[in-house]
């Protein structure tokens, strides 16, 4: 960490405004809200790309490379180059498993991980923004968060996705996933672009004028997702805990998730998600009484758990 706070400003000077990952004073939301304006501003041509695992591929004589040409302090490019060439140890089945070592990668959850990988793609947003890169001569716009990224134009041909592939995989040395990566046309309305969890997507006006709105919510598999976490809060292996944490646990993890999925459209989500958790925590209250329970005289099970504290989205 001692060693991210020195480095950190010295790469910030040199980052691109496309990049909002892992850096200071940027979040996921402004890079949403870049997505979007450029569709309000006609790019809705998307190229959605996904990396194979990117940080493990990473390949390191090119990423130190990167580093020496704002580093030239011996001792931290020694520092950096033992980090990445440590020996990395699992446990699996509980079972802790030999050292490996590998030729390439940064180590997933090390601290100076996040801003290297910047590091090493800030090299593609910068021959993105050149003046004879796609940004002057296709009119593309590029928004990345760490290693998702999104290039928006008006018109997605083969001499732009042939740029994109070629500076990816022949001069960075990385992998596109083939299966995940495609190009999306958002103007006829049919296709829907996720990205960091969110879903955008053209759709028909609900008081039925003629013409289509721009809808910005949680997608599928965010949803399906936040289920799966509420399944674990109320399974029943929380049944040892009194109700009151049990519902202040779902509270501060039901605040977390409607603070970072606020933006758009998301009341239809919102419901969703308080019909299941509302069906959850009743089960868990049928699950902790041996004869089944049972509700307080004149008083529904929307209102019995506001009274407990449940929250509503």
């Amino acid at each position: 960490m001692a060693t991210v706070l020195i480095l950190e400003p010295i790469f910030e000077a040199d980052f691109e405004d496309c990049s909002f990952g892992f850096r200071p004073g940027r979040s996921a939301h402004q890079a949403l809200e870049a997505i979007r304006q450029g569709i309000c501003e006609g790019l809705t041509a998307v190229y959605d790309c996904d990396l194979k695992g990117y940080f493990d591929s990473i390949p390191r004589d090119k990423l130190m490379a990167c580093v020496r040409m704002r580093v030239v302090d011996r001792s931290v490019l020694g520092l950096i180059r033992m980090w990445l060439e440590a020996p990395i140890v699992e446990e699996k089945e509980g079972k802790r498993m030999p050292p490996e070592s590998t030729d390439k990668g940064t180590p997933q959850g090390g601290v100076i991980s996040p801003l290297l990988a910047n590091v090493y793609l800030h090299w593609f947003d910068k021959t993105f923004h050149r003046q004879d890169g796609p940004a002057h001569w296709a009119k593309a716009r590029l928004v990345r968060y760490a290693d998702d990224f999104v290039i928006q134009a008006r018109y997605q041909g083969g001499r732009l996705n042939d740029w994109i592939e070629g500076r990816l995989e022949g001069w960075l040395g990385l992998v596109i996933n083939r299966e995940k990566t495609r190009t999306i046309q958002l103007r006829d309305g049919t296709a829907t672009l996720d990205f960091l969890g969110y879903s955008f997507r053209f759709e028909k006006d609900r008081q039925g004028r003629p013409w289509r709105y721009l809808n910005l919510h949680p997608s599928r598999k965010s949803l399906e997702k936040e289920r799966e976490q509420l399944r674990e809060l109320t399974s029943p292996a929380q049944c040892c805990k009194p109700v009151s944490q049990v519902i202040e646990e779902l509270n501060e993890h039901l605040r977390g998730w409607r603070n970072y999925f606020k933006v758009g459209y998301c009341r239809r989500e919102y419901r969703k998600i308080n019909y299941f958790v509302r069906q959850r925590m009743l089960q868990h209250l049928h699950r902790r009484s041996q004869r089944g329970y049972k509700l307080p005289k004149r008083m529904n099970a929307y209102a019995y758990l506001n009274q407990l504290g449940l929250m509503t989205l």
